[in-house]
Protein backbone atom coordinates (compact mmCIF):
# COMPACT_ATOMS: atom_id res chain seq x y z
CA UNK A 1 0.00 0.00 0.00
CA UNK A 2 1.20 3.46 -1.28
CA UNK A 3 2.59 6.22 1.71
CA UNK A 4 -0.31 8.37 2.28
CA UNK A 5 1.61 11.25 1.52
CA UNK A 6 1.86 10.15 -1.85
CA UNK A 7 -1.71 9.39 -2.87
CA UNK A 8 -2.98 12.64 -4.36
CA UNK A 9 -0.43 12.92 -6.84
CA UNK A 10 -1.30 9.48 -8.03
CA UNK A 11 -4.92 10.33 -8.97
CA UNK A 12 -5.04 13.71 -9.45
CA UNK A 13 -2.16 14.84 -11.59
CA UNK A 14 -2.95 13.84 -15.39
CA UNK A 15 -0.59 11.86 -17.34
CA UNK A 16 -0.01 14.42 -19.89
CA UNK A 17 2.02 17.56 -19.77
CA UNK A 18 0.86 20.80 -21.77
CA UNK A 19 3.77 21.32 -24.12
CA UNK A 20 2.82 24.63 -25.26
CA UNK A 21 2.68 28.00 -24.06
CA UNK A 22 -0.92 29.41 -23.77
CA UNK A 23 -3.25 31.88 -22.39
CA UNK A 24 -2.24 32.47 -19.02
CA UNK A 25 -3.41 35.02 -16.07
CA UNK A 26 -1.19 38.05 -16.10
CA UNK A 27 1.23 39.07 -13.44
CA UNK A 28 3.08 42.11 -13.49
CA UNK A 29 6.63 41.64 -12.32
CA UNK A 30 8.33 43.92 -9.78
CA UNK A 31 11.66 44.67 -11.30
CA UNK A 32 14.89 43.86 -9.64
CA UNK A 33 16.78 46.85 -8.48
CA UNK A 34 19.34 47.88 -11.89
CA UNK A 35 22.96 48.03 -12.57
CA UNK A 36 24.47 50.52 -14.59
CA UNK A 37 27.30 49.47 -17.08
CA UNK A 38 27.97 46.06 -18.85
CA UNK A 39 31.35 46.41 -16.66
CA UNK A 40 29.30 45.42 -13.69
CA UNK A 41 30.13 41.92 -14.14
CA UNK A 42 33.82 42.88 -12.56
CA UNK A 43 33.51 41.49 -9.02
CA UNK A 44 34.92 43.21 -6.06
CA UNK A 45 38.21 42.85 -4.78
CA UNK A 46 40.04 44.07 -1.36
CA UNK A 47 36.34 43.54 0.22
CA UNK A 48 36.94 43.55 3.85
CA UNK A 49 36.29 39.58 5.37
CA UNK A 50 33.91 38.81 7.53
CA UNK A 51 35.80 37.98 11.28
CA UNK A 52 37.03 34.60 10.89
CA UNK A 53 37.45 34.24 14.62
CA UNK A 54 33.78 34.11 15.13
CA UNK A 55 32.47 33.21 11.29
CA UNK A 56 33.01 31.11 8.88
CA UNK A 57 32.79 30.89 5.00
CA UNK A 58 32.88 27.15 5.02
CA UNK A 59 29.87 24.80 5.84
CA UNK A 60 31.58 21.28 7.05
CA UNK A 61 29.41 18.14 7.55
CA UNK A 62 29.81 14.37 7.12
CA UNK A 63 27.24 11.93 4.86
CA UNK A 64 26.21 10.64 8.38
CA UNK A 65 25.21 14.10 9.93
CA UNK A 66 24.96 15.97 7.12
CA UNK A 67 23.07 19.60 7.41
CA UNK A 68 21.15 21.91 4.93
CA UNK A 69 22.25 25.55 5.25
CA UNK A 70 20.10 27.03 7.72
CA UNK A 71 18.82 29.78 5.73
CA UNK A 72 17.43 27.00 3.22
CA UNK A 73 15.65 24.75 6.08
CA UNK A 74 14.24 28.24 7.25
CA UNK A 75 13.16 29.23 3.60
CA UNK A 76 11.33 25.72 2.65
CA UNK A 77 9.81 25.52 6.44
CA UNK A 78 8.24 29.33 6.24
CA UNK A 79 7.23 28.41 2.46
CA UNK A 80 5.30 24.78 4.13
CA UNK A 81 3.99 26.97 6.53
CA UNK A 82 2.78 30.35 5.09
CA UNK A 83 1.95 29.17 0.99
CA UNK A 84 1.94 25.82 0.62
CA UNK A 85 -1.24 24.58 3.07
CA UNK A 86 -3.20 27.36 0.94
CA UNK A 87 -1.60 25.90 -2.76
CA UNK A 88 -2.43 22.55 -2.26
CA UNK A 89 -6.39 24.01 -1.55
CA UNK A 90 -6.24 25.97 -4.53
CA UNK A 91 -5.19 22.66 -6.63
CA UNK A 92 -6.35 19.53 -4.75
CA UNK A 93 -9.23 21.16 -2.60
CA UNK A 94 -12.21 21.52 -4.65
CA UNK A 95 -13.89 18.71 -6.84
CA UNK A 96 -13.21 16.06 -4.27
CA UNK A 97 -15.46 13.66 -6.31
CA UNK A 98 -13.18 14.38 -9.15
CA UNK A 99 -10.36 13.14 -7.70
CA UNK A 100 -11.08 11.19 -4.53
CA UNK A 101 -9.62 12.89 -1.88
CA UNK A 102 -10.39 15.18 1.04
CA UNK A 103 -6.81 17.23 2.12
CA UNK A 104 -8.00 17.62 6.27
CA UNK A 105 -7.45 13.69 5.81
CA UNK A 106 -3.85 14.53 5.45
CA UNK A 107 -3.74 17.12 7.84
CA UNK A 108 -1.18 19.22 6.90
CA UNK A 109 1.31 16.35 5.81
CA UNK A 110 1.69 17.24 2.58
CA UNK A 111 4.37 15.60 0.34
CA UNK A 112 7.26 17.54 -0.29
CA UNK A 113 8.35 18.22 -3.98
CA UNK A 114 11.10 18.88 -6.04
CA UNK A 115 11.42 19.82 -9.76
CA UNK A 116 14.25 18.68 -12.14
CA UNK A 117 14.68 20.17 -15.62
CA UNK A 118 17.73 18.47 -17.33
CA UNK A 119 19.89 20.28 -19.68
CA UNK A 120 20.35 20.40 -23.60
CA UNK A 121 20.72 23.82 -24.59
CA UNK A 122 18.14 25.79 -26.14
CA UNK A 123 16.04 23.16 -27.15
CA UNK A 124 15.72 21.69 -22.88
CA UNK A 125 14.38 25.67 -22.23
CA UNK A 126 12.24 25.51 -24.69
CA UNK A 127 10.87 22.53 -22.99
CA UNK A 128 11.12 23.52 -19.63
CA UNK A 129 9.42 26.12 -19.88
CA UNK A 130 6.44 24.86 -22.00
CA UNK A 131 5.91 21.80 -19.55
CA UNK A 132 6.08 24.07 -16.18
CA UNK A 133 3.69 26.51 -18.01
CA UNK A 134 1.30 23.29 -18.40
CA UNK A 135 2.27 23.01 -14.00
CA UNK A 136 1.54 26.33 -13.42
CA UNK A 137 -1.89 27.73 -11.78
CA UNK A 138 -1.61 30.74 -13.32
CA UNK A 139 -2.20 28.94 -16.99
CA UNK A 140 -5.59 28.08 -17.15
CA UNK A 141 -5.80 25.36 -19.36
CA UNK A 142 -3.07 23.56 -17.64
CA UNK A 143 -5.76 24.36 -14.44
CA UNK A 144 -8.78 23.39 -16.48
CA UNK A 145 -6.71 19.96 -17.68
CA UNK A 146 -5.83 19.57 -13.37
CA UNK A 147 -2.31 19.49 -13.76
CA UNK A 148 -2.06 23.85 -12.96
CA UNK A 149 -0.79 23.85 -9.66
CA UNK A 150 1.82 21.38 -9.10
CA UNK A 151 4.32 24.23 -9.32
CA UNK A 152 3.10 26.59 -6.95
CA UNK A 153 3.06 23.29 -4.25
CA UNK A 154 6.53 22.22 -5.47
CA UNK A 155 9.80 23.32 -2.48
CA UNK A 156 12.90 22.64 -5.04
CA UNK A 157 13.40 23.71 -8.15
CA UNK A 158 16.84 22.21 -10.20
CA UNK A 159 18.16 22.89 -13.14
CA UNK A 160 21.12 21.89 -15.39
CA UNK A 161 22.95 23.81 -18.38
CA UNK A 162 19.95 24.92 -20.58
CA UNK A 163 17.20 24.01 -17.53
CA UNK A 164 19.55 26.47 -15.49
CA UNK A 165 18.68 29.62 -18.47
CA UNK A 166 15.04 28.72 -17.25
CA UNK A 167 15.73 28.28 -13.52
CA UNK A 168 17.25 31.86 -13.22
CA UNK A 169 15.24 33.57 -16.05
CA UNK A 170 12.00 32.59 -13.63
CA UNK A 171 13.78 34.17 -10.89
CA UNK A 172 15.61 37.41 -12.33
CA UNK A 173 12.57 38.15 -13.72
CA UNK A 174 10.31 37.83 -10.60
CA UNK A 175 8.47 34.39 -11.17
CA UNK A 176 6.68 34.96 -14.06
CA UNK A 177 4.37 33.27 -16.20
CA UNK A 178 5.82 31.42 -18.86
CA UNK A 179 4.09 32.41 -22.22
CA UNK A 180 5.44 35.97 -20.85
CA UNK A 181 8.80 34.91 -19.76
CA UNK A 182 9.42 33.60 -22.90
CA UNK A 183 7.03 35.90 -25.50
CA UNK A 184 6.86 38.87 -23.72
CA UNK A 185 3.94 40.35 -21.58
CA UNK A 186 3.33 43.14 -24.22
CA UNK A 187 4.93 45.84 -21.55
CA UNK A 188 8.05 45.73 -19.92
CA UNK A 189 9.02 42.61 -20.73
CA UNK A 190 10.49 41.70 -24.60
CA UNK A 191 10.45 37.78 -23.80
CA UNK A 192 13.90 35.72 -24.80
CA UNK A 193 14.47 37.35 -28.17
CA UNK A 194 15.62 33.76 -29.66
CA UNK A 195 15.31 35.09 -33.04
CA UNK A 196 18.52 36.57 -32.30
CA UNK A 197 20.88 34.02 -32.00
CA UNK A 198 22.95 34.04 -28.65
CA UNK A 199 26.72 34.33 -30.38
CA UNK A 200 26.03 36.00 -33.54
CA UNK A 201 22.88 38.01 -33.05
CA UNK A 202 23.08 40.04 -35.65
CA UNK A 203 23.74 37.07 -38.19
CA UNK A 204 26.66 35.69 -40.31
CA UNK A 205 28.62 38.28 -41.02
CA UNK A 206 30.94 38.70 -37.73
CA UNK A 207 31.71 42.08 -38.77
CA UNK A 208 28.79 43.96 -39.15
CA UNK A 209 28.16 47.19 -37.07
CA UNK A 210 25.81 45.58 -34.61
CA UNK A 211 27.94 42.27 -34.22
CA UNK A 212 31.02 44.17 -33.75
CA UNK A 213 29.39 46.23 -31.10
CA UNK A 214 27.76 43.09 -29.17
CA UNK A 215 31.27 41.78 -29.12
CA UNK A 216 32.91 44.44 -28.05
CA UNK A 217 30.06 44.88 -24.74
CA UNK A 218 30.96 40.99 -24.50
CA UNK A 219 34.76 41.59 -23.90
CA UNK A 220 34.09 44.95 -22.22
CA UNK A 221 32.57 42.68 -19.19
CA UNK A 222 35.21 40.27 -19.37
CA UNK A 223 38.39 42.54 -19.72
CA UNK A 224 36.79 44.00 -16.69
CA UNK A 225 36.75 40.99 -14.63
CA UNK A 226 39.90 40.38 -15.56
CA UNK A 227 41.71 43.86 -14.75
CA UNK A 228 40.62 43.15 -10.88
CA UNK A 229 43.11 39.96 -11.42
CA UNK A 230 40.73 37.11 -11.75
CA UNK A 231 41.76 35.28 -14.28
CA UNK A 232 38.93 34.33 -16.88
CA UNK A 233 37.57 31.76 -19.47
CA UNK A 234 35.46 31.07 -22.73
CA UNK A 235 32.61 30.81 -20.04
CA UNK A 236 33.08 34.06 -19.66
CA UNK A 237 31.84 35.70 -22.63
CA UNK A 238 29.30 32.83 -22.84
CA UNK A 239 27.92 33.84 -19.57
CA UNK A 240 27.54 37.51 -20.83
CA UNK A 241 25.55 35.93 -23.93
CA UNK A 242 23.44 34.18 -22.02
CA UNK A 243 22.36 37.04 -19.89
CA UNK A 244 21.17 39.37 -22.89
CA UNK A 245 18.40 36.26 -23.51
CA UNK A 246 17.45 35.49 -19.99
CA UNK A 247 17.79 37.65 -17.11
CA UNK A 248 16.41 41.05 -17.26
CA UNK A 249 17.47 44.67 -18.91
CA UNK A 250 17.92 43.67 -22.28
CA UNK A 251 14.74 44.06 -25.35
CA UNK A 252 15.26 44.89 -28.84
CA UNK A 253 15.64 48.02 -28.63
CA UNK A 254 18.68 48.48 -26.86
CA UNK A 255 20.03 44.72 -27.29
CA UNK A 256 23.37 46.56 -29.20
CA UNK A 257 23.46 49.04 -27.36
CA UNK A 258 25.08 49.68 -23.88
CA UNK A 259 22.45 51.37 -22.52
CA UNK A 260 22.05 49.02 -19.84
CA UNK A 261 24.14 46.09 -18.23
CA UNK A 262 22.19 43.30 -19.97
CA UNK A 263 22.17 41.58 -16.70
CA UNK A 264 25.76 42.14 -15.19
CA UNK A 265 25.96 42.93 -11.86
CA UNK A 266 22.69 40.90 -11.04
CA UNK A 267 23.94 37.80 -8.32
CA UNK A 268 23.04 34.55 -7.73
CA UNK A 269 23.13 35.44 -3.80
CA UNK A 270 20.97 38.53 -4.54
CA UNK A 271 18.19 35.76 -5.13
CA UNK A 272 16.51 36.91 -1.80
CA UNK A 273 16.21 39.93 -2.45
CA UNK A 274 13.55 39.19 -5.03
CA UNK A 275 9.95 40.14 -4.24
CA UNK A 276 8.42 36.77 -5.39
CA UNK A 277 11.03 35.04 -3.65
CA UNK A 278 10.43 37.27 -0.54
CA UNK A 279 7.35 36.51 -0.51
CA UNK A 280 7.97 32.31 -0.20
CA UNK A 281 5.73 32.36 -3.52
CA UNK A 282 8.99 30.16 -5.17
CA UNK A 283 10.80 26.85 -5.15
CA UNK A 284 14.00 26.96 -3.58
CA UNK A 285 16.13 27.06 -6.63
CA UNK A 286 19.41 24.74 -7.33
CA UNK A 287 22.10 24.66 -9.94
CA UNK A 288 23.83 22.06 -11.15
CA UNK A 289 28.09 22.06 -12.17
CA UNK A 290 29.54 18.93 -12.51
CA UNK A 291 33.93 19.03 -12.13
CA UNK A 292 37.05 18.69 -13.66
CA UNK A 293 39.91 17.04 -11.65
CA UNK A 294 42.65 19.87 -11.53
CA UNK A 295 45.18 18.94 -14.28
CA UNK A 296 43.44 16.47 -15.69
CA UNK A 297 43.02 18.74 -18.66
CA UNK A 298 40.20 16.41 -20.09
CA UNK A 299 38.74 16.89 -23.02
CA UNK A 300 36.08 14.33 -22.96
CA UNK A 301 33.16 13.42 -20.80
CA UNK A 302 33.52 12.71 -17.36
CA UNK A 303 33.90 9.37 -15.31
CA UNK A 304 31.07 9.32 -12.28
CA UNK A 305 34.15 10.35 -9.48
CA UNK A 306 34.56 13.62 -10.22
CA UNK A 307 32.51 15.68 -7.49
CA UNK A 308 29.07 17.39 -8.17
CA UNK A 309 28.37 20.67 -7.16
CA UNK A 310 25.61 22.49 -6.30
CA UNK A 311 24.95 26.20 -6.87
CA UNK A 312 22.37 27.95 -4.37
CA UNK A 313 21.29 31.39 -3.73
CA UNK A 314 22.83 30.48 -0.32
CA UNK A 315 26.30 28.92 -1.15
CA UNK A 316 28.74 26.83 -3.52
CA UNK A 317 28.11 23.04 -2.19
CA UNK A 318 28.93 19.49 -2.75
CA UNK A 319 26.87 16.63 -0.68
CA UNK A 320 28.95 13.97 -2.30
CA UNK A 321 30.76 12.12 0.80
CA UNK A 322 33.98 12.71 -0.43
CA UNK A 323 33.38 16.73 -0.02
CA UNK A 324 30.09 17.27 1.96
CA UNK A 325 31.07 20.62 2.56
CA UNK A 326 29.36 24.32 1.50
CA UNK A 327 30.61 27.84 0.48
CA UNK A 328 29.18 31.27 1.19
CA UNK A 329 28.19 32.35 -2.32
CA UNK A 330 28.62 35.93 -1.48
CA UNK A 331 32.38 35.58 -0.87
CA UNK A 332 32.72 32.58 -3.72
CA UNK A 333 35.57 34.68 -5.27
CA UNK A 334 37.56 34.53 -2.54
CA UNK A 335 40.68 32.45 -2.38
CA UNK A 336 40.77 30.65 0.67
CA UNK A 337 43.47 27.92 2.53
CA UNK A 338 41.65 26.04 5.03
CA UNK A 339 39.01 28.05 5.90
CA UNK A 340 40.87 31.63 5.86
CA UNK A 341 41.48 33.97 3.23
CA UNK A 342 44.59 33.72 1.95
CA UNK A 343 45.02 37.71 1.57
CA UNK A 344 44.59 38.12 4.76
CA UNK A 345 41.03 39.97 5.35
CA UNK A 346 40.65 40.68 1.68
CA UNK A 347 37.67 38.97 0.49
CA UNK A 348 35.95 39.15 -3.19
CA UNK A 349 32.34 39.80 -3.08
CA UNK A 350 30.31 40.24 -6.87
CA UNK A 351 32.10 36.58 -8.67
CA UNK A 352 28.48 35.13 -8.30
CA UNK A 353 26.93 36.50 -11.41
CA UNK A 354 23.78 35.19 -12.36
CA UNK A 355 25.21 34.23 -15.76
CA UNK A 356 28.17 33.19 -14.55
CA UNK A 357 26.57 30.96 -12.41
CA UNK A 358 24.54 29.42 -15.39
CA UNK A 359 27.34 29.88 -17.62
CA UNK A 360 29.54 27.41 -15.58
CA UNK A 361 26.22 24.98 -15.49
CA UNK A 362 26.64 25.31 -19.63
CA UNK A 363 30.15 25.55 -19.81
CA UNK A 364 30.66 22.55 -22.02
CA UNK A 365 33.76 23.93 -23.60
CA UNK A 366 35.86 21.16 -22.52
CA UNK A 367 34.74 18.39 -24.93
CA UNK A 368 33.67 20.27 -27.89
CA UNK A 369 35.98 22.84 -28.17
CA UNK A 370 39.13 21.67 -30.81
CA UNK A 371 42.12 24.16 -29.92
CA UNK A 372 44.64 22.13 -32.47
CA UNK A 373 42.12 22.70 -35.56
CA UNK A 374 40.06 25.84 -34.08
CA UNK A 375 36.61 24.22 -34.03
CA UNK A 376 33.99 24.13 -32.20
CA UNK A 377 31.11 21.60 -32.26
CA UNK A 378 27.20 21.54 -30.85
CA UNK A 379 26.42 24.69 -32.43
CA UNK A 380 25.16 26.06 -35.28
CA UNK A 381 27.53 26.88 -37.53
CA UNK A 382 27.18 30.68 -37.52
CA UNK A 383 27.42 30.92 -33.58
CA UNK A 384 30.31 28.30 -33.42
CA UNK A 385 32.24 30.57 -35.84
CA UNK A 386 31.32 33.52 -33.37
CA UNK A 387 32.17 31.83 -30.35
CA UNK A 388 35.70 31.44 -32.04
CA UNK A 389 35.97 34.31 -32.71
CA UNK A 390 35.47 36.19 -29.48
CA UNK A 391 37.95 33.33 -27.64
CA UNK A 392 40.46 34.69 -30.20
CA UNK A 393 39.77 38.18 -29.38
CA UNK A 394 39.27 37.45 -25.37
CA UNK A 395 42.94 35.60 -25.64
CA UNK A 396 44.65 38.55 -27.10
CA UNK A 397 43.01 40.99 -24.28
CA UNK A 398 42.60 39.63 -21.21
CA UNK A 399 43.80 37.44 -18.87
CA UNK A 400 42.74 33.54 -19.19
CA UNK A 401 43.51 30.13 -16.83
CA UNK A 402 41.91 27.08 -18.60
CA UNK A 403 39.91 28.65 -21.28
CA UNK A 404 37.73 25.42 -21.71
CA UNK A 405 36.22 24.98 -17.81
CA UNK A 406 34.53 28.09 -15.43
CA UNK A 407 37.00 29.16 -13.22
CA UNK A 408 36.17 28.94 -9.34
CA UNK A 409 38.84 29.72 -6.51
CA UNK A 410 38.48 26.93 -4.77
CA UNK A 411 36.88 27.45 -1.38
CA UNK A 412 38.08 23.94 -0.12
CA UNK A 413 41.73 24.11 -0.80
CA UNK A 414 43.53 22.36 1.75
CA UNK A 415 40.41 20.59 2.96
CA UNK A 416 39.25 16.86 3.61
CA UNK A 417 42.66 16.05 2.05
CA UNK A 418 41.95 12.36 2.50
CA UNK A 419 39.28 12.20 0.16
CA UNK A 420 38.73 15.32 -2.03
CA UNK A 421 40.44 15.35 -4.84
CA UNK A 422 40.98 19.23 -5.46
CA UNK A 423 42.57 19.70 -1.78
CA UNK A 424 45.35 20.42 -2.90
CA UNK A 425 44.34 22.48 -5.98
CA UNK A 426 43.85 27.06 -5.44
CA UNK A 427 41.09 26.67 -8.61
CA UNK A 428 38.22 23.92 -9.20
CA UNK A 429 37.37 23.96 -12.53
CA UNK A 430 33.62 23.48 -13.06
CA UNK A 431 31.56 22.28 -16.53
CA UNK A 432 28.56 21.52 -17.61
CA UNK A 433 26.21 19.57 -15.44
CA UNK A 434 25.69 16.77 -17.69
CA UNK A 435 29.53 16.18 -18.28
CA UNK A 436 28.79 12.84 -16.42
CA UNK A 437 26.20 11.60 -18.25
CA UNK A 438 23.67 12.94 -15.52
CA UNK A 439 21.69 15.07 -17.89
CA UNK A 440 18.54 15.33 -15.05
CA UNK A 441 19.99 17.60 -12.15
CA UNK A 442 18.53 14.69 -9.94
CA UNK A 443 21.30 15.26 -7.45
CA UNK A 444 20.48 17.33 -5.06
CA UNK A 445 16.82 16.18 -4.81
CA UNK A 446 18.14 12.77 -3.32
CA UNK A 447 20.23 14.21 -0.83
CA UNK A 448 18.70 12.86 2.56
CA UNK A 449 18.81 15.65 4.44
CA UNK A 450 16.08 17.14 2.04
CA UNK A 451 13.92 14.85 2.51
CA UNK A 452 11.96 14.88 -0.53
CA UNK A 453 8.97 12.47 -1.20
CA UNK A 454 8.33 13.14 -5.23
CA UNK A 455 10.42 14.57 -7.58
CA UNK A 456 9.07 15.63 -11.06
CA UNK A 457 11.32 15.08 -13.83
CA UNK A 458 10.72 17.35 -16.70
CA UNK A 459 13.08 15.02 -19.42
CA UNK A 460 14.13 16.79 -22.47
CA UNK A 461 17.51 14.75 -23.09
CA UNK A 462 18.09 14.07 -27.22
CA UNK A 463 19.41 10.70 -26.37
CA UNK A 464 18.06 8.71 -29.07
CA UNK A 465 19.79 9.54 -32.03
CA UNK A 466 17.30 9.73 -34.50
CA UNK A 467 14.42 11.15 -33.37
CA UNK A 468 16.20 12.79 -30.36
CA UNK A 469 14.22 11.46 -28.01
CA UNK A 470 15.25 10.10 -24.37
CA UNK A 471 15.67 6.86 -23.70
CA UNK A 472 16.53 6.24 -19.92
CA UNK A 473 20.44 7.56 -20.33
CA UNK A 474 20.48 9.98 -17.43
CA UNK A 475 18.23 7.72 -14.99
CA UNK A 476 20.11 4.88 -15.09
CA UNK A 477 23.63 6.65 -14.96
CA UNK A 478 22.32 8.90 -11.73
CA UNK A 479 20.35 5.34 -10.44
CA UNK A 480 24.22 4.10 -10.39
CA UNK A 481 25.81 6.94 -9.27
CA UNK A 482 23.86 7.01 -6.27
CA UNK A 483 23.95 2.79 -5.48
CA UNK A 484 27.78 2.65 -5.46
CA UNK A 485 29.09 6.15 -4.85
CA UNK A 486 26.25 8.12 -3.42
CA UNK A 487 24.72 5.62 -1.23
CA UNK A 488 25.48 7.46 2.73
CA UNK A 489 24.29 11.02 1.50
CA UNK A 490 21.56 10.32 -0.54
CA UNK A 491 18.28 8.33 -1.40
CA UNK A 492 18.43 5.34 -3.51
CA UNK A 493 16.40 5.63 -6.80
CA UNK A 494 13.16 3.68 -7.42
CA UNK A 495 12.98 1.01 -9.73
CA UNK A 496 13.21 1.60 -13.31
CA UNK A 497 13.83 -0.24 -16.05
CA UNK A 498 17.34 -2.29 -16.22
CA UNK A 499 18.58 -0.65 -19.34
CA UNK A 500 17.94 1.90 -22.02
CA UNK A 501 16.41 -1.04 -24.34
CA UNK A 502 14.28 -1.67 -21.27
CA UNK A 503 13.06 2.09 -21.26
CA UNK A 504 11.73 1.72 -25.38
CA UNK A 505 10.99 -1.71 -25.61
CA UNK A 506 8.40 -0.53 -22.47
CA UNK A 507 7.42 2.50 -23.91
CA UNK A 508 8.18 4.45 -20.43
CA UNK A 509 10.51 6.66 -23.14
CA UNK A 510 7.26 8.02 -25.19
CA UNK A 511 5.15 8.54 -22.51
CA UNK A 512 4.53 10.16 -18.43
CA UNK A 513 5.32 7.69 -16.11
CA UNK A 514 5.43 7.12 -12.24
CA UNK A 515 8.46 5.30 -11.07
CA UNK A 516 8.52 4.20 -7.30
CA UNK A 517 4.90 3.04 -6.90
CA UNK A 518 5.13 0.25 -4.95
CA UNK A 519 7.34 0.88 -1.86
CA UNK A 520 7.57 -1.57 0.96
CA UNK A 521 8.98 0.51 3.87
CA UNK A 522 7.27 3.24 5.69
CA UNK A 523 8.42 6.09 5.46
CA UNK A 524 9.28 5.03 1.70
CA UNK A 525 12.68 4.18 1.21
CA UNK A 526 12.96 6.34 -2.38
CA UNK A 527 10.88 9.22 -3.55
CA UNK A 528 8.40 8.94 -6.13
CA UNK A 529 9.66 10.27 -9.67
CA UNK A 530 7.13 11.34 -11.85
CA UNK A 531 9.05 11.41 -15.33
CA UNK A 532 7.73 13.76 -18.01
CA UNK A 533 9.32 12.66 -21.37
CA UNK A 534 9.69 14.83 -24.43
CA UNK A 535 8.37 12.54 -26.25
CA UNK A 536 5.15 12.49 -29.86
CA UNK A 537 2.48 14.27 -28.76
CA UNK A 538 -0.56 11.73 -27.69
CA UNK A 539 -2.86 13.71 -30.51
CA UNK A 540 -0.59 13.42 -33.39
CA UNK A 541 0.75 16.47 -33.99
CA UNK A 542 4.35 16.96 -34.40
CA UNK A 543 7.08 17.06 -31.64
CA UNK A 544 7.70 19.75 -30.08
CA UNK A 545 11.50 20.04 -31.30
CA UNK A 546 13.75 18.50 -32.82
CA UNK A 547 16.83 20.79 -32.80
CA UNK A 548 19.70 19.47 -30.48
CA UNK A 549 22.54 22.54 -30.81
CA UNK A 550 23.16 24.19 -27.55
CA UNK A 551 22.50 27.36 -29.45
Amino acid sequence: MLAPRRRPLLRVLSLVCLFQLGPVASQDPTPLPSQDSVTDYAPSTNVECPDFSTTSLLRVFTPDNQTLHPEETAYINQRASKVLPDAWQAWLGGNVEGHGYNLSSFQGNYPKIGMAIPGGGLRSALYGAACIGGLDARNDSAKAAGTGGLLQVTSYLSGLSGGSWVTGSMYFNNWPTMNEMVLGNGGDMEGWLLELPLASPDGIDLFSGNNQDFYGSILWSVMAKAQQGIDTSLTDPWARMISYHFLNQTNRQNFFTNDTAHGAGQLWSDIPRIPAYQQYQTPFPIVVSDSRPVGSNATTATTLDPVVYEITPLELASYDPNLSMGMNLTYAGTHLLNGTAVNGSACVTGFDQAGFIMGSSASLFNQILDFARNTISDFSQDDGAAILYVLSRQLRDVRTRADDVANWPNPFHGMKNATFEDSSSEWLELIDGASNSENIPYAPLFVRARALDVIVTIEGSADDNVNLWPNGSSLLTTALRQSTLLRPSHQQFPPIPQDTQAFVDTGVNMRPTFFGCDPTQSPPEFPLVIYLPNAPPINGDDPVTKYVKAS
